[in-house]
């Protein structure tokens, strides 16, 4: 880098790298690729409910249909476990392939919500999802202790909604779906704020720097997604 002079600046890149302008730049990339993850997944989700013939393909075989959502499971935890080893590239593509998979499996909510619904539900994820974001960002309070409840709560989420598949109880589902709300909402805050550990925790490393944004852009994506279906069902606003 040069100054006015001509001459070489001694700043280093680790200078250059620890400032808040950086960790700035970081963010922003992360949550690009979540804009790009969740335009393609409802690009996906559209093309696939207006597709009469695919449609019912893809809802008429139950062993299709679970194996796509065992695919993306397989690719959350693959990409999760191996994010310093993998490639940025294939980063990239593992994400974006979950990305189109979910939108797959999405699809359905185009068949048993209205428009309207979708819709409201959408806008006030979009503006909650916004809300903890912001405060994961600029709260001083140390998230990481809450992390193990927020995990916990999400198996027993798991837990409680395969339970209900056979039960089919209204009154738990109801349940489940106030944890989600609260769950999602922190898992928020608390994965906004670990991009920041991210950033300083990589202490330069470039690349390594830029395959945990892929991770973090798909912690992002998932909080965004399950807030989306957990607001949706509250609309109840059904076709």
């Amino acid at each position: 880098m040069q100054d006015n002079y001509g001459n070489y600046n001694v700043r280093t890149f680790e200078e250059e790298f620890a400032t808040v302008r950086g960790m700035n730049a970081f963010i922003s990339k992360v949550f690009g690729w979540m804009f790009i993850g969740l335009l393609l997944s409802a690009g996906v989700a559209y093309y696939v409910a207006t597709d009469l013939n695919l449609i019912s393909i893809i809802l008429g075989n139950r062993f299709l249909f679970f194996g796509l959502m065992i695919g993306e499971i397989i690719l959350v935890s693959v990409l999760s476990a191996r994010i310093t080893r993998l490639r940025y590239g294939t980063a990239i593509g593992m994400f974006l392939i979950y990305a189109a998979l979910n939108g797959i499996t999405l699809s359905v909510i185009f068949l048993v919500y209205t428009q309207q619904s979708l819709a409201t539900a959408f806008a006030v994820t979009a503006a909650t999802f916004g809300v903890m974001c912001v405060y994961g960002y600029f709260t001083k309070a140390d998230l990481t202790q809450f992390r193990g409840i927020l995990i916990m709560g999400l198996i027993g989420l798991v837990i409680l909604s395969l339970v209900n598949i056979f039960l089919r109880s209204s009154g738990l589902e109801w349940f489940i779906s106030i944890i989600s709300l609260f769950v999602f909402l922190g898992l928020t805050a608390y994965d906004m704020q670990s991009l920041k550990a991210y950033y300083f925790g990589t202490e330069g490393d470039h690349v390594l720097r830029r395959n945990l944004g892929i991770i973090g852009a798909l912690r992002l994506y998932l909080d965004f997604i399950n807030l989306f279906l957990t607001i949706l069902r509250f609309t109840n606003r059904r076709k």
